[in-house]
C-alpha cells in the first residue's frame, strides 16, 4: 500500500527522509537513484543580473526554459539526479546532479560556471564544483522555512525551496567577473526537487 506523507516548514528536511524501522536503532539510508531538480531565479534578480551585463547560462545536460513568477518572465533551469543517499539517524545526506550554471560578464567577456550540484542536507546547502578546477564550494544556503514537502514509498517532492546565495559563492562571482551584482543572503530563487529511491 502506498503512502504519502505532506509536510511544511520545520518539517521539510525531516520529510525528505523514510523513518527507520523502531526496531532499530541503526542508521536506515535511502539510495537516491533518479530525479530532477529545477532552479527557478527571482525576476528581480534576473533582471538585476542582465540590467549588469551577466548572463546566466545553463549548462548541459542541464536545461534551460523560460518561466514566469508573478507575471514576470524569468530563467528556469532543470538537472538530472544522479544519484546519492539520504540517511534519517543522523539526519543528513546527498543529493547529487549533473549540469551546471555558468555566469558570463559581457562587458568584459569574464565567466564562472559551477556545475555538478549536490544538495547536502546534513549541512543546508547546495554546493557545486567550480570548472576548471578541482574546488567545490557552497553556492547557495536552503531555506526551507516555505517548503512543501510530499513523501512517498519510491519518492520525495520537495518544492520552494528558497536559495540564498553563501558568502563563498557572491565573493568568487564578484571577484571573477568584476562586478558588484552579488552580495552575501541575496535570493536568488527557489527550488523542487525530486529524487526517486
Amino acid at each position: 500500500m502506498k503512502r504519502t506523507v505532506v509536510v511544511t516548514a520545520g518539517s521539510a528536511v525531516a520529510a525528505l527522509v523514510i523513518a527507520a524501522p523502531t526496531a532499530s536503532a541503526a542508521p536506515h539510508a535511502v539510495h537516491v537513484r533518479s530525479g530532477q531538480t529545477s532552479v527557478t531565479v527571482a525576476p528581480a534578480v534576473a533582471k538585476a543580473l542582465l540590467s549588469n551585463g551577466i548572463a546566466p547560462i545553463v549548462t548541459r545536460p542541464g536545461k534551460p526554459s523560460l518561466t514566469t513568477v508573478g507575471h514576470q518572465p524569468t530563467l528556469k533551469a532543470t538537472y538530472p539526479v544522479t544519484g546519492g543517499a539520504l540517511t534519517t539517524s543522523p539526519l543528513g545526506g546527498q543529493i547529487k546532479h549533473r549540469g551546471g550554471l555558468k555566469f558570463a560578464n559581457v562587458f568584459n567577456g569574464r565567466s564562472l560556471e559551477v556545475k555538478n550540484f549536490t544538495i547536502d542536507l546534513t549541512k543546508g546547502q547546495l554546493t557545486g564544483h567550480v570548472a576548471g578546477t578541482d574546488t567545490r564550494v557552497p553556492v547557495f544556503k536552503l531555506d526551507l522555512s516555505t517548503a512543501h514537502v510530499k513523501l512517498t514509498k519510491h519518492g520525495a517532492d520537495a518544492t520552494n525551496v528558497t536559495l540564498k546565495l553563501t558568502s563563498e559563492a557572491a565573493g568568487a562571482l564578484n571577484s571573477t567577473l568584476r562586478t558588484k551584482v552579488f552580495s552575501t543572503g541575496l535570493t536568488v530563487g527557489t527550488a523542487d526537487t525530486h529524487p526517486r529511491f
